[in-house]
């Protein structure tokens, strides 16, 4: 039976670290989240580039491989997107073969109010005042 959350070592990783926003996020800056939403949405089947953290937590899974039976570690998306646009991500990790089923989407709030909900150690972001919250 895989461990229970509590007793895993959890990393957080933000939409923005695993995968390579960078586009959508001028979409976002310079004509506003219902635009982003709409090209997010109009591309739920396009899988996402990777980001920098993507290396990282694709070998950092792989240790429940090693440990198949008590699967310890596991990966959390803690996204400041809404639910709508992060079926894009979800698509993107299961393209990827991510085994990451966990996710906070904030719709733009910080996403450290939510960390202790999911045990997480570690928190990878490309946005430095999420990570220093």
């Amino acid at each position: 039976m895989p461990y229970p959350i509590e007793r895993k070592l959890v990393v957080g990783v933000s939409s923005n670290a695993l995968f390579d926003l960078r586009q959508e996020d001028t979409i976002f800056r310079e004509e506003g989240v219902e635009a982003y939403s709409a090209y997010q949405t109009e591309r739920k089947t396009e899988t996402l580039k990777k980001g920098t953290a993507f290396p990282f937590i694709k070998r950092f899974l792989r240790i429940n491989r090693v440990y198949d039976k008590e699967e310890p570690v596991e990966v959390v998306l803690l996204s400041r997107n809404s639910p709508d646009t992060g079926i894009r991500a979800f698509n993107s990790i299961k393209d990827y073969g991510l085994n990451i089923s966990r996710a906070c989407f904030t719709t733009g709030a910080a996403p450290f109010r939510y960390m202790p909900a999911f045990n997480v150690s570690l928190f990878l972001s490309t946005n430095k005042d999420d990570v220093k919250e």
